[in-house]
């Protein structure tokens, strides 16, 4: 389920980041000399995995020429704390203007990879894969879905278009596990048929119903085990509801195949960054 995402961000939303902090002009930094000069320096004080660059130098882009950024770290390195970023030059009042709505994005970016790569450092090893969910900030989705497979972990659906989720709410709707995975394969998409179910009764209901993935929700650990011998061979597994990451071993030996976590992205922090400016330096 899922489908690529871009390493660089869409122009008009960093257009709409810039929007939303800068409105119809920066009043403070337009009592700066126009032609005054500067340089930057970015530093994390704590440890991270670095995530953004793309949507960091997009910031200073959008806003016009003349920045120029150094990068001491590629995408995706994981760096101690205190350690520099990156080195930027150009106009004072395009850095003073840039910084926060740059800041932002690649310490959430960056917040969203380093606790990925903690998920997926807790299932190395093992064939279980972590999923990240729809549970996103508000108008960062396919960014912070690029951060999870940045830090290590894999994507669910990107949004209500590219795959079929059947859950309680739709089956209930429909009468059926049976009636809502036939009407689904009615509408003729090439995308996955998954079902959300809550006993192993659905489970086999699903199961006869042929779909290839099934979500099990709120299972207990016996529940889990039973499910697998179950289904095997016949649709991957995924668990959902709760999940720690001090309890993905135990899920990793069950055998299921994936366990999605909406934490990835709804319960993160941002990483602390700071961007220090030396006026007239690089003129």
């Amino acid at each position: 389920m899922g489908i690529s995402l871009g390493e660089s961000p869409d122009p008009t939303d960093i257009d709409r980041f810039l929007a939303e902090d800068v409105g119809t002009g920066d009043l403070t930094a337009e009592t700066l000399p126009q032609h005054l000069s500067a340089s930057a320096t970015v530093i994390t004080r704590e440890p991270m995995v670095l995530c953004g660059r793309a949507w960091f130098d997009g910031v200073f882009s959008r806003l016009g020429s003349g920045v120029v950024t150094e990068w001491l770290h590629q995408e995706g390195d994981w760096i101690e704390a205190n350690e520099m970023l990156c080195r930027l030059e150009g106009p004072a009042r395009l850095l003073m203007t840039g910084e926060r709505t740059a800041l932002n994005l690649l310490q959430t970016l960056s917040g969203t990879a380093t606790l990925s790569k903690r998920y997926a450092e807790a299932v190395e090893g093992t064939t279980l894969k972590i999923l990240d969910t729809r549970k996103t900030l508000p108008g960062l989705r396919n960014a912070q879905k690029y951060a999870v497979k940045i830090g290590g972990c894999h994507n669910h659906r990107i949004g209500l278009y590219d795959g079929i989720l059947i859950k309680e709410n739709h089956i209930r709707a429909i009468g059926s596990i049976t009636l809502a995975v036939e009407a689904a394969r009615n509408l003729g998409r090439q995308v996955m048929i998954e079902v959300e179910v809550e006993s192993l009764e659905e489970l086999d209901e699903a199961l006869s119903a042929g779909v290839q993935r099934i979500l099990i929700d709120e299972f207990t650990p016996a529940m889990r085990e039973a499910a697998v011998r179950r289904s095997r061979g016949r649709a991957e597994l995924e668990v959902s509801g709760n999940v720690r990451i001090e309890d993905l071993p135990e899920i990793a030996r069950s055998g299921v195949d994936y366990v999605s976590i909406g934490s990835l992205t709804k319960h993160l922090r941002a990483v602390d960054l700071s961007m220090q400016v030396e006026i007239g330096a690089g003129s």
